[in-house]
C-alpha cells in the first residue's frame, strides 16, 4: 500500500532499460570484462613485483606515496588534506598498503569478469580510481571511475552474463525477502 503523501517519480525509459532491463546485459558485459581485464593485469602485474608484495613489499608504495607528496608541496594536484593521509597512515604501512592494493586491483578484476558481486567489485575499483585521483595520478583512473560508477549503477543487470545471475536471487537484496 502506498502512502498517499509520498509522490513517486517513474523511472524514465532509457534508465529503466539500461538498469534493470536484462536486455541491456551485454552492453555491462562489455563494459565488465574491459575494466576487469584492466583491473586483473594491473594487479597481478603488482603481485608478481617485489616491490609491492614480497621481501621489499611496499617500496612502490613508498615511492608512490612520496612522489604525490612532492605534488603537493609543488602544485594543486594533491590536496592537503589527502597529502596528510598519505604521509601519516599510508607512508607508515606501505607494506600493508601495497598488499591490499596489488590483491585488491587483482580481486576488483576477477569479480568483473566472472560477474559476481559486480556492483560491489565496481565500487571498490571506483573508489582505488579516485585513491589514485586525489594522489594527483591521471593515467587511465578518470575512465575506469566514470565505467564503475556507472556499473555500481547498473549492479542488477551487469552480471547478468556471469555468475550474478544466481548469486544475486540467493542472496537476496535487503529491501525483498530472501528467494528459497
Amino acid at each position: 500500500m502506498r502512502d498517499k503523501s509520498t509522490i513517486y517519480i517513474p523511472e524514465n525509459p532509457v534508465s529503466r532499460f539500461l538498469f534493470s532491463d536484462t536486455r541491456s546485459a551485454i552492453i555491462w558485459l562489455f563494459i565488465r570484462l574491459y575494466v576487469g581485464y584492466t583491473w586483473l593485469t594491473a594487479g597481478w602485474g603488482k603481485i608478481q613485483n617485489d616491490a609491492w608484495v614480497g621481501e621489499n613489499g611496499g617500496k612502490a608504495v613508498e615511492g608512490f606515496v612520496k612522489g604525490a607528496l612532492a605534488k603537493s608541496q609543488e602544485t594543486a594536484d594533491v590536496a592537503g588534506w589527502y597529502a596528510a593521509f598519505l604521509e601519516n597512515s599510508v607512508l607508515p604501512n606501505a607494506k600493508l598498503f601495497a598488499f591490499v592494493v596489488a590483491y585488491g586491483e587483482f580481486l576488483v578484476g576477477l569479480g568483473l569478469i566472472v560477474g559476481l558481486l559486480t556492483g560491489i567489485a565496481a565500487f571498490f575499483g571506483a573508489l582505488m580510481n579516485v585513491s589514485f585521483l586525489f594522489a594527483g595520478t591521471l593515467s587511465i583512473n578518470p575512465l575506469l571511475f566514470i565505467l564503475a560508477t556507472w556499473l555500481v549503477l547498473a549492479w542488477k543487470v551487469a552480471g547478468w552474463y556471469g555468475l550474478d545471475r544466481w548469486a544475486l536471487p540467493k542472496l537476496g537484496t535487503p529491501w525483498s525477502k530472501k528467494v528459497e
